[in-house]
């Protein structure tokens, strides 16, 4: 029973995945994200539904447009596929082999929240990784998820003393990327980093949290050298990434929060141990 929930959701990841595509690509253009049809950038013909299939038309088309013969941005597959896994290890981690018999109004109505708060992330993840923009909305929105996370965990105790605390991991952690931002006036750390930070605080709370960050600014620096030395091997197809690394690049950061809070999230680390 299990195996076939898991594929279940992973299915739905693909196609949740896909409709993020469309959400990165279509954030601050004015364009409807649930209306409107796809069209090929190269040519601005409507694509059909079978290119739209989630991975398979991708593979089917070789990575290029039916059209134009271009090359498709690695970005859409990718964005699909770290999508359907987490959403599996979101079910994972909730349920495990326990389903369904460990089910219930509140596990479900966590899950939901769960995978709403992921599919956020990716978002402003890849569309940082574009624009180096996190838009205001969206953290605004995993903020407020992430307070129905303590809430959900913590419930009338928010209001003892243990409660309180976790209410303030998320200011805890925001202040020294907002100290960051004011000192150097946006050059080392976008505002928008602080305000994720804010929303992991919650998420996780404040030691995982705390490890969070370390974590992202460890995958941070060596993501950021590998891309350095590799870019001579960048083409069009990582053009979502950056178009010229060098040691003075301007590096997107919040793809990195975003993935050490999700590593933290799904694997319970604490790298504070290691101190």
């Amino acid at each position: 029973m299990e195996i076939f929930a898991l594929l279940f959701i992973f299915i739905i990841g693909l196609f949740v995945g896909s409709f993020l595509n469309v959400v990165i690509m279509r954030w601050g253009t004015g364009k409807s994200f649930v209306t409107g049809r796809s069209v090929d950038v190269g040519t601005g013909k409507t694509l059909p539904w079978y290119d739209l299939v989630p991975i398979l038309s991708f593979i089917c088309l070789r990575g290029r447009s039916r059209f134009s013969g271009k090359m498709l941005s690695i970005q859409y597959p990718v964005v699909e596929l770290i999508t359907s896994l987490l959403f599996a290890g979101t079910y994972w981690k909730l349920f495990g082999t326990e389903f369904p018999y460990s089910v219930d109004i509140f596990s479900i109505s966590l899950l939901f929240l769960y995978l709403f708060i992921i599919s956020v992330l990716v978002v402003i993840a890849f569309y940082d990784l574009r624009t180096k923009i996190i838009p205001n909305s969206l953290v605004y929105i995993f903020i407020f998820l992430s307070g129905l996370v303590l809430f959900m965990h913590y419930g009338l105790e928010l209001f003892t003393r243990v409660g309180f605390l976790e209410i303030l991991a998320g200011p805890i952690l925001w202040f020294p990327f907002a100290f960051l931002w004011f000192v150097s006036r946006g050059a080392w750390m976008g505002y928008g980093d602080a305000k994720l930070a804010w929303g992991i605080g919650w998420f996780l709370g404040l030691l995982l949290g705390i490890s969070a960050v370390i974590l992202s600014f460890w995958i941070g620096a060596i993501i950021s050298l590998a891309l350095i030395g590799l870019k001579k091997l960048l083409d069009e197809r990582l053009s979502f990434l950056s178009e010229n690394f060098t040691i003075k690049s301007e590096v997107p950061f919040a793809p990195f929060l975003v993935a050490g809070t999700l590593i933290v999230f799904y694997f319970n680390i604490n790298v504070l141990l290691l101190f």
